[in-house]
This record gives structure tokens, sequence and C-alpha cells, in this order.
């Protein structure tokens, strides 16, 4: 079990019930500035999908998800969502949504074998969002632009925040986002593990996004794993800012733009899965009858928890912890919810 850490001299500037309206603030505002950014719609999702769908996202492929069966639904088993990433392509495809529009929804999950730290735990809440694009539109010069867009959203709110609540203090977001391909971050810190990269850019740039994650690196081993079946791995990459209170690499958003068929083979090749291939969401992609698309995730607790200045998500969001991290809070002055 990791350990929790406490800040240095750490104190909330806002107590738990100006937190609570702060989260709902914060939540709102953001969530109209990314629709109106990409043309989103906001739409209803499932907490839980049938395993022979081939919608539940398979995550690293390690993961377990939590299912249970429903007695008055043939005896079938259900699969709690890891995330949306398949069934947002689907349901563009079902909706008939045209070219450049898109949806977003809540998305909430439940990761049974994440280790809870300061910013990781068992229940995740993000806004899942998919936008169909021109088949011309699987570039890097798209991605950007897209890229972009979203970190001016972030801008936008962080500015908005910090109106409303003057205590939070000054701004910590650069006026642009870098950019860096994983590969150029693997030689520019050769020595250092990928989270140690990530720390390292971070700290160097307050914001950057790493393209380019799942594919193997030219020191054989790839920068993160990606499920191979709806991420393009050269097309796709992490938003990551820098959060001074905790001085680490804070992951904001995983997106990118999504498989065609023939990546789509290739990636299952190399991860041993084409027997995904028989599945309902996989064989509609080799048929050619989903639309091109891009899509993302974007963490509510993880963006709560940086525009408010918070030490460990649990201030920002009601899950569950080990005994030893709830005396450590709450003998620190840290309420979790």
């Amino acid at each position: 079990m990791k350990t929790c850490i406490i800040p240095d001299n750490y104190h909330s500037p806002l107590d738990i019930r100006e937190t609570e309206v702060a989260i709902k603030k914060l939540k709102d505002f953001f969530e109209r500035q990314l629709a109106a950014s990409l043309n989103l719609q906001r739409v209803s999702a499932p907490l839980f999908v049938r395993p022979e769908s081939g919608l539940n996202d398979n995550l690293s492929g390690k993961e377990t998800a939590v299912s249970f069966l429903a007695p008055y639904v043939n005896e079938q088993p259900l699969e709690v969502v890891h995330s949306l990433a398949k069934w947002k392509r689907m349901a563009l495809y079902r909706y008939n949504f045209p070219q450049n529009q898109g949806l977003y929804t809540d998305m909430n999950a439940i990761r049974r074998e994440e280790e809870p730290d300061n910013i990781h735990s068992l229940y995740v809440d993000q806004w899942d969002w998919e936008r169909v694009i021109a088949i011309a539109d699987q570039s890097e010069t798209f991605l950007k632009m897209i890229v972009d867009n979203i970190y001016q959203c972030f801008r936008q709110t962080e500015t908005y925040i910090l109106n409303e609540y003057p205590e939070l203090g000054a701004s910590w977001l650069p006026k642009q986002i870098t950019f860096i391909d994983s590969q150029e971050l693997a030689d520019r810190y050769p020595d250092l593990t990928a989270k140690q990269r990530e720390n390292a850019i971070a700290r160097e740039c307050g914001a950057v996004f790493i393209k380019g994650i799942g594919h193997q690196l030219s020191n054989g081993e790839a920068h993160d794993l990606r499920a191979p079946d709806y991420d393009n791995w050269r097309l796709n990459g992490d938003i990551i800012f820098w959060y001074p209170p905790l001085q680490c690499a804070l992951e904001l958003s995983s997106m990118g733009i999504r498989v065609n068929k023939e990546v789509m083979v290739e990636q299952l090749t190399i991860a041993n899965a084409l027997d995904r291939g028989t599945l309902e969401y996989h064989r509609m992609l080799l048929e050619d009858s989903l639309p091109q698309t891009i899509g993302g995730g974007i963490g509510q607790s993880r963006l709560c928890m940086y525009f408010l200045r918070k030490a460990h998500i649990g201030e920002v969001q009601s899950s569950t912890w080990d005994v030893d991290t709830e005396l450590t809070c709450d003998a620190n002055g840290i309420a979790l919810l």
C-alpha cells in the first residue's frame, strides 16, 4: 500500500462545505466550456455493460472488471465499466451524429485493483467525450488542435474559480501547453523511468501533452500500457500538469484519435488479442460500420483537486480508504468526503 503524503504546512483554503459548493461550480463551468469548445451534446451512459459486447475498456489488459449476475436479466453476467472508450463510438453510430459533432457524459467506474494514494482511488469519475471526425483528420495536426482547445477550457476554468475564490492564490497554468512525443521524452531523459520522465517534463513545462502512448519505444518498452482496440497508439496521449502541493505530475486526461480497422488489427496482433475480433464492437469496426472519431476522458476529481489546491483526492470525492490513510488524514486536518 502506498503511503499517504502530507505536504509541509498544508491547509486547505476551503473548508468541507465550501469545498462541496466549489466542486459543483467547477464541474458545471468546465462542462459548459468543453461542450461549447468541441461541439458536444450531453448524453446518458451505462454503469455496466455485457462482456460479450466488447464495449468495456480493457485498460492495460491486466485489470479485472467488477461483475455481477442479474437474476431477472437471463442470469447473464454484467460488468461495471472501467471507462466508456468504446461505448461512445458505438453511441455516435446509433444516434447518427454527423461529422464534427460529438457527445459527452458523466462516467462513473470502479477499478478494484487500483492502489489508492493521494491521486488514485477505487472510484473513478470523469467526463467521457467522443466526436465524429473526417477520415482526413487522422493526423497529428488535428490531434494538437483538439488538445489546444481542451487546454484553453482548463485555463478558462482556472480564471473562473480563482475569481470566485481568491484565497486559492495565483494561477499555475502556463499560457500554452507543451507537446512532446514519448520517444523524444525517452531520448531526453534516458536514465529515468517513464513516471520519472513525466515528473521531469511536467515540472519543467507546467502543462504537457505526451503523445504516442502504447507502442514500443527504442528502449524496448512502451511509455505506458494502452488497450489496443480504441486509441491509435501513435495519435494519442495524456494531458499532464505539474502539481506543486505534491511535487508530482498529475494526469488530467487521456485521449486520442481512435483506431481504424487496419490500425486495430495491427495493435491487436501486437497485443496477442486477435480473438476480440468476434465481439460486436470489433466486428462492426472491421466492417467499417462505425464512424471515425476522436475522444478521451477528463478526470473530474483530478480537475477539482488541482483547481481547489487539495492534498488528497478524497477531499473532492467520496470513496473508501484504508484505515492508515483515514487516520493520517484526520491527524493532519485533511477532510476526506
